[in-house]
Order: C-alpha cells, then structure tokens, then sequence
C-alpha cells in the first residue's frame, strides 16, 4: 500500500473530482425523482380512473427492473431510436426514474396512512377534494413519510456507483482508474471512497433520524 502515492495532489484531486460528479448525480437525481415521486404517488392515491391504473403498472413495472437495466436500456438502446443522451445524463434519467417510482409507493403510502376521519371533517366543512389533499392530507403525508424518503435517498447516493459500468467518471470510476496506474493505490483509494460515501450518507441518516423523532 502506497497511502503517500495514492494521496499526492493529483491522484487526491482525481478522486475529489469524481466525488463531485457523484454528488452531482446524486442531487440532480433526488430533485427529479422526487418531483416525479410526489406525482406519481399522488395520481396513485387520488384514484383517477385509467390513468390511476396506467401509473400503478409504470410505477410497479419500473419498481421490479433491476436499476442496472434501466441506466443501460437509457444508454445504449434509446441512441438506437433517436434519443441520445451523455452518460451524465443517461445516469441521472435512469436513477431518476428508478428512485421516483420508489418514491411514489412511499408517497402514496404517506397519503393512505392520514386518518379518514379527518379527510371526511373536511369535506363536511365545505373544502374541495384538491382542497383537501392540498391543505390537510399532504402536509401530515410529508412528515410521516419524509424518514423513509431521506432513506430512499441514502441508497440513491449509494447507486450511483452502478453507473461504473458506463464509463461515467464518478467517484467509483476514478478510483478504479487510479487503481490501474498502481495496485498499491487501490486499497488506499478504496479507503478514501469509503470514508467519503460513509460522511454524507451518515450526515443524511442522522436527518431521517432526527425527522423520525420529530414525528413521535
């Protein structure tokens, strides 16, 4: 192992560039499936005839694909019928669409879980079914299922690495090139990914942990 080689500027600045990338992907992914998410899991819920039914088979469909199937049907299929896309991109469709079906069963579980009593009072007092989901049953869905979510995050962040396997220079990516050029810097490039993933994920374990208990 070879801690001093691995960690000159060059090699650190290397891998601190790829982490960037990763975190990149990663935010972009999180914004997108989320909107996505919300979406989906509300036309879930609201039970909209057709397209209820429509997005409940995209959602469970997506949801029973292997995340590393989507990224290269998005990478290498799609070009073939005329939608090309970056790997950058190919990476944040793929985990976006992924996650966001996710996503939308623990929204549709948060909707589910507000008590019928008070969906009924506020129809009763004169509040529109919008009315309703807007002001009452989504404000109380969102702390209930903000938890689960952030922990849907934790594990997208994590993913990201899946995306090695298209040549996207992520964190993962580079360490495996810095890697190639010495075995003596795998182990020590290793080490860096791990301490690196493990900071930010716990970071956003502590936020689930702290919105958990808010809610109890």
């Amino acid at each position: 192992m070879d801690f001093s080689g691995a960690y000159a500027w060059p090699n650190l600045r290397f891998l601190l560039q790829g982490f960037l990338i990763t975190l990149q992907v990663a935010g972009l992914s999180i914004v997108f499936s989320f909107v996505l998410g919300t979406v989906l899991g509300t036309v879930r819920f609201t039970r909209i005839p057709v397209l209820s039914q429509i997005v409940a088979v995209i959602v469970d469909t997506i949801r029973n694909l292997p995340l590393l199937l989507i990224i290269f049907f998005i990478h290498i299929v799609l070009p073939q019928l005329g939608i090309k896309m970056s790997v950058f991109w190919s990476t944040v469709v793929g985990l976006s669409l992924f996650e966001g079906a996710m996503i939308a069963e623990i929204v549709r579980s948060g909707l589910k879980s507000v008590e019928r009593g008070q969906v009924e009072a506020a129809r009763s007092s004169g509040l529109s079914y919008m009315q309703t989901l807007g002001g009452i049953i989504m404000p109380q869905a969102l702390r209930r299922m903000s938890p689960p979510m952030v922990s849907q995050f934790i594990s997208l962040l994590k993913d990201t690495s899946l995306a090695i396997i298209i040549s996207l220079p992520e964190l993962m990516h580079n360490v495996q090139i810095l890697g190639g050029q010495s075995f003596d810097y795998i182990i020590p490039a290793l080490l860096l990914a791990a301490v690196l993933y493990f900071v930010i994920n716990y970071a956003l374990s502590i936020v689930a942990r702290r919105l958990e208990a808010r809610m109890n």
